[in-house]
């Protein structure tokens, strides 16, 4: 059975990979952001399981043939406040400040499809604690860093630079990379797609 990644994400590509995972990458073409703004009434964990959801149906639409894995991840403020991918160096800035001395939860989720249908599902979060960072901080960070996080839902890549953000993290590394990979691959062994 094939499985497609329904994502270009550079880094869920790159784990499956590095897993030693036989996949296809097909972009879902999905609208997150009017998505985004009709499911605003979700809590942070329901919101990246409808987005994860949503990639892999519509990318299984095209290919019912295959096992479509879905993956989208968000990050929600203690305050309530989910963080978007940042548009701009300021945006970003911004994000960085807003989150600076605090803790934040990264939600990623993972939904598989088969035959248009969602057949597995697992979402999980990470817990984020941000050091205290300078206004100066922030501009050298930023300086290495952008433009390359305008696709980092929190300005961040843990496994370069963006792990200097934190004082504390809480959670799978994967998770934090934007797929909780270890429960996919539970998935993948019992459908036959990996070898047990």
């Amino acid at each position: 059975m094939t499985l497609v990644l329904a994502s270009q994400s550079a880094s869920r590509r790159a784990m499956l990979a590095a897993a030693g995972v036989p996949f296809e990458a097909v972009a879902a073409g999905v609208d997150e952001d009017a998505v985004k703004a009709a499911l605003a009434h979700l809590k942070p964990r329901d919101l990246a399981d409808a987005l994860a959801e949503l990639k892999a149906l519509k990318v299984a639409q095209r290919r019912p043939e295959a096992l479509v894995l879905g993956s989208d991840s968000v990050v929600a403020l203690a305050d309530g406040t989910l963080l978007d991918k940042p548009t701009s160096r300021d945006e970003a800035a911004d994000h960085l400040a807003r989150m600076s001395g605090a803790r934040h939860q990264l939600w990623s989720a993972a939904v598989i499809a088969e035959d248009g249908r969602p057949v597995w599902r697992h979402v999980e979060a990470a817990t984020m604690e941000v050091r205290p960072l300078s206004d100066s901080f922030i501009q050298a960070y930023l300086d290495r860093e952008w433009p390359a996080i305008a696709g980092c839902v929190g300005c961040y890549r843990i496994e370069g630079p963006g792990v200097q953000l934190f004082s504390r993290i809480g959670g799978s590394h994967f998770t934090i990379l934007g797929l909780p990979l270890l429960p996919v691959l539970d998935f993948l062994r019992v459908r036959g797609v990996l070898p047990t």
